[in-house]
């Protein structure tokens, strides 16, 4: 007997099958809506990220309908819908493990640069900075450009560790950033319209950058990945 592939599923996917196999069962009925995402976290034992990243899977696949302010309501419940749901989702790594590692990596990443950046890299992370507030008044700021003035300040603030391990990983966890799933729940909860707010944190963190203050750079850059992540759970 050939040996098969072992197969890992995220847990948003394991959530987002279960409503599936409910819709198709019948318990829901399109057009019907959805108990609250708190009060599926409960029925579940799950937090609420998990929830807000299945149904955001569940909407991908056109099974939901967000509804601003009203909820979530069943869009659909056709065969081949639920079918590519029991095929397995895969939109992406889940939003909140992306925002968690690199709350981890690079608040460590943020204190090491301001034990050691030069005149030169702060410069550099400051045009970066105001690129990104060009892009945003342009209304041209998009994440899946490699110009990116948000992905190139997070690239330099790297870049100065001169750990060249510590640089390549920021990318790749921007990587996922592009994948659909985090597409959509930006899209759900307007964090481009944040795009402002995500400036100005940047410029906090230049700021300890500047003073050579590592742990107010790592505290400064923890309270920025923590503003996006509290963003992503916006109702």
């Amino acid at each position: 007997m050939p040996l098969k592939a072992i197969e890992t599923e995220r847990l948003y996917q394991q959530v987002a099958r279960q409503i599936a196999d409910l819709i198709r069962s019948g318990e829901w009925k399109v057009g019907e809506r959805l108990p609250p995402e708190r009060d599926l976290s409960v029925t579940l034992g799950v937090s609420r990220p998990t929830v807000r990243e299945a149904m955001v899977a569940l909407e991908l696949a056109q099974l939901v309908e967000v509804r601003s302010g009203a909820g979530i309501y069943i869009r659909d419940s056709s065969s081949s819908i639920v079918a590519s749901l029991q095929n397995g989702i895969d939109t992406g790594p889940s939003p909140f493990d992306l925002i968690a590692a690199r709350r981890v990596i690079e608040g460590e990443i943020a204190a090491i640069a301001a034990s050691q950046i030069t005149k030169p890299e702060l410069n550099g992370i400051a045009d970066a900075i105001r690129k990104m507030e060009t892009d945003i008044e342009a209304g041209q700021q998009e994440i899946s450009s490699h110009e990116d003035g948000d992905l190139m300040f997070h690239v330099r603030l790297a870049e100065a560790t001169r750990n060249t391990v510590l640089a390549s990983l920021v990318e790749p966890l921007w990587e996922g950033m592009r994948k659909p799933m985090f597409a959509a729940i930006s899209r759900r909860v307007s964090l481009p319209d944040n795009a402002r707010r995500a400036a100005k944190e940047h410029w906090a963190i230049h700021a300890n950058l500047t003073q050579g203050d590592a742990e107010g750079a790592r505290a400064a850059m923890h309270a920025h990945l923590d503003t996006v992540r509290r963003m992503l759970l916006k109702d």
